[in-house]
């Protein structure tokens, strides 16, 4: 399953349900390897992973399976890279031990696969617009003001009907980018100074 590194390592675990702490384990113990690029959009990260890498996470999450030894790991991540490009089915990655992809993470893939394909085609980030602060392409309304009316009680319906002119893919690709890079700095309110 050759495809690019397209993800960030937040995204990648967003996308797969598992802390961005996994994902840098996996790294760290060489199964998965990153590609180091300039980041794309402001507040994302310079170290990139393939879709398949939702997959692999994904799968060994709900089977759990996490606390593989590494060299099983890496078998299943090798595995995994020689399946066919974007299809997920079995894998015999130790004799006598399969895991259908199909079944524990075929979701989250179809997932990260429309998330990437959406991020790319709506969401932008230009110095010249809220200084760089990722948005919906074509528009001033950052991910960070999405997710934060998803938070609210407003659902995507909601969005889609207050922005007729914007697709629900751009709304959904946002919501994942602000939960995947949330913002950094102080937070906005100081609770130290409600106390009691």
């Amino acid at each position: 399953m050759r495809t690019a590194p397209d993800l960030t390592l937040r995204e990648a675990a967003e996308l797969a349900g598992v802390s961005k702490t996994a994902v840098e384990k996996a790294v760290e113990a060489e199964i998965i390897q990153t590609l180091a690029r300039p980041a794309r959009l402001r507040g994302g990260s310079t170290r990139y992973v393939p879709l398949s890498a939702v997959a692999y996470f994904a799968a060994l999450k709900r089977a759990d399976l996490v606390d593989l030894p590494v060299r099983l790991k890496k078998a299943l991540w090798t595995k995994l890279l020689q399946l066919e490009p974007m299809v997920l089915g079995p894998i015999e990655f130790s004799p006598g031990t399969f895991v259908r992809l199909d079944e524990l993470a075929g979701g989250c893939f179809q997932t990260a696969r429309r998330y990437k394909e959406s991020r790319d085609a709506h969401i932008v980030s230009d110095p010249e617009i809220l200084g760089g602060t990722p948005v919906i392409k074509g528009t001033r309304m950052t991910v960070y003001s999405v997710l934060g009316r998803l938070l609210d009680g407003d659902s995507i319906d909601d969005l889609v009907a207050d922005n007729p002119d914007i697709p629900r893919e751009a709304f959904e690709a946002a919501a994942i980018f602000a939960r995947a890079h949330p913002l950094r700095g102080r937070p906005g309110s100081r609770p130290w100074r409600n106390r009691s």
